[in-house]
């Protein structure tokens, strides 16, 4: 049976995705649900799984290519299974919004000494991003745009013949950001092409100063440009408060009793009386998420999403989000089937979760499957965060700190560590009185902490 590898669609707003990296060479054994690739989005890294097993038997796509979402990036069939269709270069599936690269006309400095064709992605970071997409020659190099540039060598000057440069739009849009010139790089990607980890190692060296671009002097007072990553959160969050009626609810919850579980938990996990992985620790959010969960199960009308028509569809898993900070903004992946999960279960995957998301190794389940979200910013002392709601979602969760309060119980002041929590909701979806038994359940379970252990 032959499968279609394609550019996954990881987030409703996306429209395209870089190929980052083979993991499959042509011609290994895929097992079903295996990774192959790595595919870089507006804002994280992530795992393409293969659908079928099989064969590796043709990829469609070079790593560092900028593919549209649906476009035909490789083959998985069995080792005699004819794909002549995809070899010949008629495969119907293949989208991609540049011109072919193979015979594309590009000017450059000299001929390729290699014969290399370059890659859909060059062709368009050499044509201007696409501004001449529409002509079937390529614009005049213009004294602001660098169409071509020469090889670079470990001394950062040009190659024999002053060849092209191939930098792969991932690592190009990092130089950028970082203020490297490329052209001091050397490429040690395919071909000599300048690759992601060839810019992350010079930054570690303490890279160069890149020359200003396009031209353009910059001031000491000029910001970089946001990034892609920034872009796509902008982008979202205006949708979220333009299309979603948000409605607010915010309340105390004594997490008291929740720490002193908490600790015992923790104890019980050290010693090995609850069995898990050497080091496992259960965090207040990880009690967090999994109180979320439960409440959840009681109320699924905050468990859904909506499409653009305004229909709601609530989900039969919950796959709480969790609000995870990288250096270029923020990322929200979800920890799958919580409720059917326990305590030290959800801290492992929660802190798999964080690991993988900072080292750009997501799964497109963690990135497409989120039915609700948490952001906690409890570890930095904030006592209050009212979150915007991540579309498709319905709801989200704010948590602040955990801290000492005076508070009246049985008519004495007494102090308790408390936490305020809030609840921002599409009106389209719940109303005020669902959340507020939304966040009663909330806080019943967290004061009452064994229902989260049992």
């Amino acid at each position: 049976m032959i499968s279609e590898v394609v550019m996954p669609q990881m987030g409703a707003d996306m429209t395209e995705g870089t190929l980052v990296k083979w993991l499959k060479s042509e011609g290994d054994a895929v097992e079903r649900g295996e990774i192959i690739a790595e595919i870089e989005t507006d804002k994280a890294n992530v795992e393409i799984e293969a659908f079928e097993s099989g064969v590796f038997r043709k990829a469609l796509a070079e790593e560092g290519a900028v593919i549209e979402v649906g476009g035909l990036i490789g083959i998985i069939a069995g080792a005699e299974e004819d794909i002549s269709k995809y070899e010949n270069g008629s495969a119907p599936s293949i989208v991609s919004r540049e011109a072919d690269a193979k015979t594309a006309e590009l000017p450059q400095t000299s001929s390729d000494p290699t014969g290399d064709a370059p890659t859909k992605a060059e062709a368009r970071m050499e044509t201007g991003a696409g501004a001449e997409a529409a002509s079937n020659t390529s614009p005049a190099p213009q004294p602001d745009k660098a169409v071509s540039l020469p090889t670079a060598t470990p001394s950062g000057r040009s190659g024999a013949g002053g060849a092209r440069q191939r930098v792969s739009p991932v690592a190009r849009r990092i130089a950028e950001e970082a203020g490297i010139d490329v052209r001091t790089i050397e490429g040690t990607g395919p071909d000599g092409r300048v690759i992601k980890r060839d810019i992350e190692n010079a930054l570690k060296s303490g890279g160069q100063s890149q020359a200003p671009a396009r031209g353009q002097q910059r001031s000491a007072t000029t910001t970089t440009a946001p990034s892609k990553m920034r872009q796509a959160i902008a982008r979202r969050m205006s949708q979220s408060k333009r299309e979603a009626p948000h409605y607010y609810l915010l309340l105390d919850i004594d997490m008291t009793a929740a720490r002193e579980t908490r600790a015992q938990y923790n104890a019980a996990l050290a010693s090995g009386d609850i069995a898990a992985p050497p080091e496992t620790k259960v965090s207040i959010n990880d009690m967090l998420v999994r109180a979320v969960a439960l409440a959840l199960r009681k109320q699924p009308e905050f468990n859904a999403t909506i499409d653009g028509d305004g229909t709601v569809t609530e989900h039969p898993q919950e796959n709480v989000c969790i609000a995870i900070a990288l250096d270029d903004g923020l990322i929200a992946p979800a920890v799958l089937d919580v409720s059917a999960k326990s305590l030290a279960e959800i801290a492992v995957e929660s802190a798999d979760l964080v690991a993988r998301a900072k080292g750009g190794r997501l799964r497109a389940p963690e990135i497409n499957g989120g039915t609700f979200t948490i952001t906690n910013l409890g570890a930095y002392g904030v006592e209050t965060l009212i979150g915007i709601i991540q579309p498709p979602q319905t709801a989200v969760l704010g948590a602040g700190t955990v801290m000492p309060q005076a508070v009246v119980r049985e008519g004495q002041v007494v102090v308790r560590q408390m936490m305020k929590v809030a609840l921002s909701a599409d009106h389209r979806a719940t109303d005020g009185a669902q959340g507020a038994q939304f966040l009663s359940e909330l806080k019943r379970l967290l004061e009452s902490p064994l229902l989260l252990v049992v």
